[in-house]
């Protein structure tokens, strides 16, 4: 049977990617931290992915089976060497602590067999494969390297389906959204996994989604936080907030349209797309889980400060997106380990100082100053 490593055992690797694997013929090896977890993919075999529709139609996945890094690396690494694709969905932040083991996998996995890999982050960040490849590559010295050539690809993706905070305790089961892409910027013949689209460009296809769903989905979280709402769907019922968040993807898509020369009426049609699927309460979706890790999503090349930056540059207006950042630093949600660093850090250091420590703004930048404005009036 055909094999896929995946990085990865949460809600999001069994209930998108891991799936896909599944079925499509593949034996699917998760590797997770997660002791439960791991236990119970070898015990069971098998989970049900369930969509959030009326019907809650569901699908078995089977031929699957659980690894702790921390305590079989080995079998890890002799997993990887019989892989035909290996793929992670743990993180950007967690890409690094992974990469020592991959490396070693890929090291082992070259002293024996000619066969390819395909290797694959499925992240929420651009280019996480680059990334993933270059602390992979830290790793290896330069015989390594050149013994991976045409063995070993690595290749960039987009992925966007919407999964929840569970209610499944000592459950594999997942609860997912019935919308999913996953594309993948590659022109080789590689092995067809059903889901999974190749194309030979991805920017404008990994802009256009971190630049509507991630933006769109952050803004709906810090709005409806602000505005003491406990779901994405409570959130779009109000108002003020709906108007507030297609603003807000009126300023990114000007961004995209402009940019990549996308249809605008059928770019304004993928947002009212985005915004239905925001709309189901089958997800009861907390803002609370959305808006996690701030600090990530305030970074200078993630979903906020990123498509601000480049419509300052592209002589586009970036007001409503400096009113979704200024809503992200008022988050302060106390179990959320990011969002209590950046209360710190504002209070420590003012905001300026933490725009120019968190998103790379200087203090002068006509988005700062836009941000400080709306700060201001929201607090």
């Amino acid at each position: 049977m055909k094999q896929a490593v995946h990085f990865g055992a949460g809600n999001i690797g069994r209930g998108f990617i891991g799936a896909l694997f599944s079925q499509s013929g593949y034996h699917v090896t998760f590797v997770d931290i997660a002791d439960q977890i791991i236990t119970k993919l070898n015990e069971d075999q098998q989970y049900n992915v369930v969509l959030a529709t009326d019907e809650k139609e569901s699908v078995t996945i089977q031929n699957v089976s659980g690894l702790n890094n921390m305590t079989q690396e080995n079998e890890v690494i002799e997993a990887i060497k019989s892989a035909d694709y290996l793929t992670t969905a743990i993180g950007p932040n967690i890409l690094p602590r992974i990469a020592p083991l991959i490396a070693k996998g890929l090291a082992e996995r070259v002293k024996t067999t000619d066969d390819k890999l395909y290797v694959i982050a499925c992240e929420n960040q651009i280019s996480a494969t680059d990334l993933l490849k270059g602390y992979i590559f830290e790793q290896l010295d330069e015989q390594t390297k050149g013994e991976l050539e045409g063995k070993v690809f690595f290749f960039n993706s987009a992925v966007d389906r919407i999964v929840p905070l569970q209610n499944n305790e000592g459950s594999l089961d997942v609860l997912v959204e019935p919308y999913y892409e996953w594309v993948v910027e590659t022109e080789e013949n590689i092995p067809a996994i059903e889901g999974m689209k190749k194309v030979p460009d991805l920017a404008p296809f990994i802009e256009r989604k971190l630049f509507t769903v991630n933006t769109g989905h952050a803004v709906i979280a810090y709005l409806g936080y602000l505005h003491k709402k406990e779901t994405i769907d409570q959130s779009l019922a109000d108002e003020e907030v709906l108007k507030q968040v297609y603003a807000t993807l009126n300023e990114t898509g000007d961004y995209l349209v402009k940019t990549y020369k996308l249809d605008e009426a059928e770019h304004k049609q993928y947002i009212d797309k985005i915004i239905g699927r925001f709309k189901n309460a089958h997800l009861n979706d907390a803002v609370t889980r959305v808006g996690r890790s701030p600090l990530r999503k305030l970074g200078a090349n993630d979903r906020l400060v990123r498509p601000a930056t480049e419509a300052e540059k592209a002589g586009i207006s970036y007001t409503n997106l400096a009113k979704a950042i200024a809503s992200a630093l008022l988050f302060d949600y106390k179990e959320d380990e990011e969002a209590v660093k950046l209360q710190a850090l504002i209070k420590e250091k003012g905001l300026m100082e933490t725009l120019s420590e968190v998103s790379g703004l200087a203090a002068e930048s006509p988005i700062t100053k836009e941000i400080e404005r709306h700060y201001k009036a929201m607090k």
